[in-house]
């Protein structure tokens, strides 16, 4: 991607876009506001100008992430291109992994049930959820 010249830096916003972190401007500024975004160690706000050598930390979900701004864009390209515009921390990539490991063992944490409930067990659910 293109790094200009008159442009010291990038809004976060657009860059969380450009770099396809979120699928949407809108969706990032409202992660931005959310407080799920965090530069260089404290959290910003849409208008932040983001500059090369930065620290990103994105939580999408369950996914955390921490990036080191390596280029700026304010074009959203395709998603090789995308890439080329940071590079995830080791420490947050062995993190993932280890959560996609853990995850993998555990079957994603759904305990599912051998069978369907019957009548009974159906009952009491239902009377359950109505004293909730």
């Amino acid at each position: 991607m293109t790094e200009h010249a008159t442009t010291p830096g990038v809004r976060a916003d657009v860059w969380l876009w450009a770099a396809r972190f979120f699928k949407t401007r809108s969706l990032a500024k409202q992660a931005i506001d959310g407080g799920k975004v965090e530069l260089n160690g404290t959290t910003c706000k849409p208008a932040k100008t983001v500059h090369v050598g930065d620290t990103v930390r994105v939580t999408r979900g369950e996914e955390r992430l921490a990036c080191i701004v390596e280029a700026l864009s304010e074009k959203r390209g395709p998603a090789p291109e995308a890439r080329k515009l940071y590079a995830e921390t080791e420490e947050s990539a062995a993190e993932r992994e280890r959560q996609r490991e853990d995850r993998r063992l555990t079957g994603g944490a759904l305990l599912r049930p051998d069978s369907r409930p019957d009548k009974r067990s159906r009952r009491l659910i239902q009377d359950l959820k109505k004293t909730l």
